[in-house]
């Protein structure tokens, strides 16, 4: 594991956190960057930047480290859960066309596609969609439904391919360098083109009032914005932030229940246990903590 410096203003100087709760061996589990890991709290020291405010893992895995595992990485439960994944994302691409209108033939490149969700959704929708993703198994599983899901980052992107709107579903807490990355998403989005980005509210009620029990710390996570710290890092990479608010998800009351599991075993097999005798484990809620938010910013 190596120190870094604050990847918001460059500065080194912070103070611890969260303590690391890792054991001897510190390496990086493929399974622990699963989308549906449930090892809460079970991450690097998390320390906040005394300069800038925004709050980081040091030290932590390389960025070689990192990107092997997301290369690597399958995720079966995920593809199970994909019905309640396209009401998320439906709700995600209503609020995009909300602000910004139809497809209208437009283009969106989606980052970190995973299995194609998202994708697949937009491309139902009228826009001329497609994705990027790392890990070589979500390829393979877009791909099969015959989906555009490209393999690599944004550093694969020919330079003159450009995208009218560039989305970022719950990835930009897991890249070790968000700024370069933030940056690169500017050059493939043409002039007036707009960036939709979605994490987690390290300085949300929920997240303030859970501390250290905050299920979002986890190994996977190596950055955690506020609506403020990720408003200033678009701005120091070219953008305009045009809007910034929470904005929750929908999951199926199983794997919900699944999920409680992480924070409470005795919990989660009580819930689970009463959603399967009820039959109710494929009912997909909306979940809104408000400690998840969505910024849409403008290329000039």
């Amino acid at each position: 594991m190596i120190n870094v410096n604050c990847n918001l203003c460059g500065q080194d100087e912070w103070d611890v956190r969260f303590r690391s709760t890792l054991n001897s061996d510190t390496r990086l589990a493929v399974d622990a960057v699963r989308c549906t890991y449930t090892g809460y709290g079970h991450h690097a020291q998390i320390v906040q930047c005394r300069s800038c405010g925004h709050v980081y893992a040091n030290p932590r895995w390389s960025a070689q480290e990192i990107i092997a595992a997301y290369q690597n990485v399958e995720d079966p439960v995920y593809a199970h859960e994909r019905a309640g994944r396209e009401l998320t994302f439906r709700k995600h691409l209503d609020a995009l066309e909300n602000r910004l209108g139809q497809a209208n033939n437009r283009s969106v490149l989606d980052v970190g596609a995973y299995i194609g969700v998202f994708v697949e959704v937009a491309l139902a929708s009228g826009w001329d969609a497609r994705g990027l993703e790392p890990s070589e198994w979500a390829v393979t599983a877009a791909r099969e439904r015959g989906l555009p899901v490209q393999a690599g980052t944004l550093a694969d992107m020919a330079s003159e391919q450009q995208f009218d709107v560039v989305t970022m579903w719950d990835v930009i807490e897991h890249m070790y360098a968000p700024s370069e990355e933030l940056g690169k998403a500017f050059d493939v989005l043409k002039p007036g083109g707009t960036i939709v980005v979605h994490t987690m509210d390290i300085d949300s009620l929920t997240a303030r009032l859970m501390g250290k029990r905050w299920p979002w710390l986890m190994d996977m996570h190596v950055q955690y914005f506020s609506q403020k710290t990720l408003a200033r890092m678009l701005e120091n990479n070219g953008f305009e932030v045009v809007w910034s608010g929470a904005q929750g998800r929908y999951l199926r009351l199983g794997y919900l229940a699944s999920r409680l599991g992480g924070l409470n075993k005795t919990l989660g097999q009580s819930a689970e246990s009463l959603i399967q005798t009820l039959r109710m484990d494929e009912i997909a809620v909306p979940v809104n903590f408000g400690d998840l938010f969505t910024v849409y910013a403008r290329r000039p």
